[in-house]
């Protein structure tokens, strides 16, 4: 439970139909295995405890003392299981039966909820001994205790005030206005659906996308168990096809028809901040709830979810080719627009042969296309100076020459002396002063020849550099529209290879894969043997990294103590927990420091769900302190000893 995670199952009892004594045990059996694996909330399909199949034998009285009987049983039998667990059972009520879910938590039963919506239909035909639930709220006396029985109920724990739960029963998910809309308006943050579809062709995806398009639309953890092997085969057959999704993410899928139990490890704390950042998520308004209280020890919760090391990047190959043309396509419609409205008749970028540059021309190509003009009106200008080796300098000339841009250079060399002479600056002291003029006066010359050819500088710098504030103010820093500001580093190297996969140019992908090949450099030091003797990660870390922390803190707002837990597990292997802990602390002390640069950034496209634009995603003040993240970093490099942790 500790950053807000909470392990969660579902599991699918191999039952007996209408053998009460059978399935409870067996359901016992399976809550064990998941106490055992730290789950801490359990869902058990509709009707479990006797078998959603039992038809008119429901209006035997003795399958439902049986039930009841045998639902007390397994709430003694689980008095010492820490966890919050449903089940289904038909229950009566005033004369009335329902199809109903109990609550239990550490023997107590908390709470019955009655399933609204009852399938009167195709091969469905519960309205024959079931009653739907009205909207009363009453109780049910059970061994002696008052019970309550009604749809509101939230259940609310007590040890982690962000884990609020609530239940609906299968059909109920499948009509168009869902218990489960309430429950999440009313605050439940978990939903747990007690289910027993059977399975007929195609309705696995419709399933699927029902509960994690759910997930998505309530932001809220969504776990379905339903019924499997066991039940009657007289017309059906039940699949066990149990699901846990969140926030549009499905965590864990069983394989259907072998009754198998699901984990997943939900993070309660990052829905919580998902719904307070939507302006349009509305306050928790509980009016007409029953909020019943339930305890949890509060325990770390052993992590079994995984963590993607690159979240910008999806791991499936064609989802990555179909993002990637996306991004490609927004970048350049972004620009298209620019150059339309301010009348450019060139766009004029510094090509450095480095992977930025290059992703920055080839977006300006497909923008010239879809504007159908001449690619010879994009000026890519070459600044040779102390810091450029033989190999950048080649493919920065090959790429243009191949995309048919026209070439120019400018040594700045000597323009750069001149400068170092005018401050007196020793050119032999390889200082900050000596990198950024020449940075700055690159920017100068390629400002200059955009007024001089009627055209609009394009930026070059991508979001990683942005949020460690890589680059020099008012020197690469600076353009008046940046393609790339929203692009991190991790996923510009995709988007380099994607074109490269794809163009059908032999020679131009061949170029830009050595550019992909290329150690990253803003080739401001003197070459070593003629190679690059600058290289960026050496000194402010692993993009990798970066982009694994830019991503949690901004996207999912976790604090330092949450990234570093994830990415020691996440990077096992790669990075010990010293080096992980070093490059945390080097990112949020950049981060803080350097939002005066983003305070003031060119104009660019957001193609994705972080940015750091000042006008969109990141309002944050330029001298905000860092102290109480920088703090809560020294705490984690006292306790880690060195060990990786999950």
């Amino acid at each position: 439970m500790k950053n807000g995670f909470i392990k969660a199952a579902a599991g699918t009892p191999k039952i007996q139909v209408a053998d009460c004594i059978h399935n409870t045990e067996e359901i016992l059996r399976i809550i064990k295995e998941m106490e055992a694996k730290g789950a801490k909330i359990m869902g058990f399909p509709e009707l479990c405890i006797t078998g959603y199949t039992c038809s008119d034998l429901f209006w035997q009285n003795i399958l439902l003392d049986s039930a009841k009987e045998r639902l007390l049983w397994l709430a003694d039998e689980t008095k010492e299981v820490d966890a919050l667990i449903t089940v289904g059972l038909p229950m009566e009520s005033d004369g009335k039966l329902y199809n109903v879910a109990a609550v239990l938590n550490r023997g107590k039963i908390l709470g019955l909820i009655p399933k609204t919506n009852l399938p009167n239909y195709a091969e469905y035909y519960e309205a024959r001994q079931f009653t739907p639930a009205d909207e009363d709220m009453s109780t049910v006396t059970l061994n002696g205790e008052e019970v309550p029985f009604g749809t509101r109920l939230l259940f609310s724990c007590t040890s982690m005030p962000e884990l609020k739960a609530a239940v609906e029963i299968c059909e109920d998910l499948w009509v168009p206005n869902p218990p489960s809309v309430a429950h999440a308006l009313a605050g439940a943050n978990v939903l747990i659906n007690l289910s027993a579809g059977d399975e007929i062709t195609g309705k696995d995806t419709y399933r699927r996308n029902l509960v994690n398009g759910q997930s998505a639309r309530l932001v809220c953890a969504y776990l379905y168990a339903t019924a499997g092997e066991g039940e009657s085969s007289t017309d059906l057959v039940f699949g066990g096809h149990n699901l846990i999704a969140e926030n549009g993410t499905i965590l864990a899928e069983a394989r259907r028809f072998i009754n198998q139990t699901i984990y997943a490890d939900i993070d309660v704390k990052r829905l919580s901040t998902e719904r307070r950042k939507m302006t349009t998520y509305p306050s928790a308004n509980k009016t007409g709830y029953q909020v019943i209280p339930f305890e949890l020890t509060r325990e770390e919760t052993k992590l079994e979810r995984n963590f993607p090391e690159k979240p910008f990047v999806p791991a499936n190959k064609a989802e990555r080719e179909k993002r990637c043309d996306e991004i490609l396509t927004i970048q350049a419609m972004g620009l298209k627009k620019r150059l339309e409205h301010t009348h450019c008749k060139s766009a004029v970028l510094g090509i450095s042969g480095g992977l930025d540059s290059t992703l920055a021309l080839l977006v300006t190509a497909r923008a010239f296309d879809y504007l159908e003009m001449d690619r010879k009106n994009i000026i890519a200008v070459t600044m040779p100076c102390f810091g450029t080796t033989d190999r950048t300098y080649k493919n920065a000339c090959d790429l243009t020459n191949n995309l048919g841009a026209t070439l120019r250079e400018v040594d700045i060399k000597e323009a750069v002396t001149i400068h170092f002479r005018d401050i007196e600056h020793d050119a032999d002291k390889h200082d900050v002063t000596y990198e950024n003029c020449q940075a700055r006066e690159r920017t100068q010359v390629i400002m200059d020849i955009a007024n001089q050819t009627g055209g609009m500088v394009i930026g070059t710098g991508d979001l990683s550099e942005l949020a460690l504030g890589w680059a020099t103010y008012n020197g690469d820093h600076m353009s008046m529209y940046g393609v790339n500001a929203s692009i991190p580093k991790t996923l510009v190297r995709h988007l380099v290879h994607y074109f490269a996969d794809t163009c059908n140019d032999e020679k131009l992908s061949h170029i830009l894969l050595d550019v992909l090949d290329t150690p990253v450099s803003p080739e401001l030091l003197p070459p070593k043997d003629g190679k690059i003797a600058q290289k960026t990660e050496d000194l402010v870390g692993p993009y990798e990294l970066h982009d694994f922390f830019l991503y949690y803190m901004l996207r999912a707002g976790y604090e330092p103590d949450k990234i570093f837990r994830i990415a020691c597990k996440t990077f096992d292997g790669t990075y010990d927990s010293e080096t992980i802990l070093k490059w945390l602390k080097n990112f949020y002390r950049r981060f803080f420091m350097q939002q005066f640069k983003r305070s003031c950034l060119p104009d660019g496209p957001k193609v994705g769900t972080v940015a750091v634009s000042p006008r969109g995603d990141l309002r944050m003040p330029s001298d905000a302190c860092a102290r109480i993240w920088l703090n809560e970093i020294d705490k984690l490099g006292e306790g880690a000893n060195g060990e990786n942790r999950a």
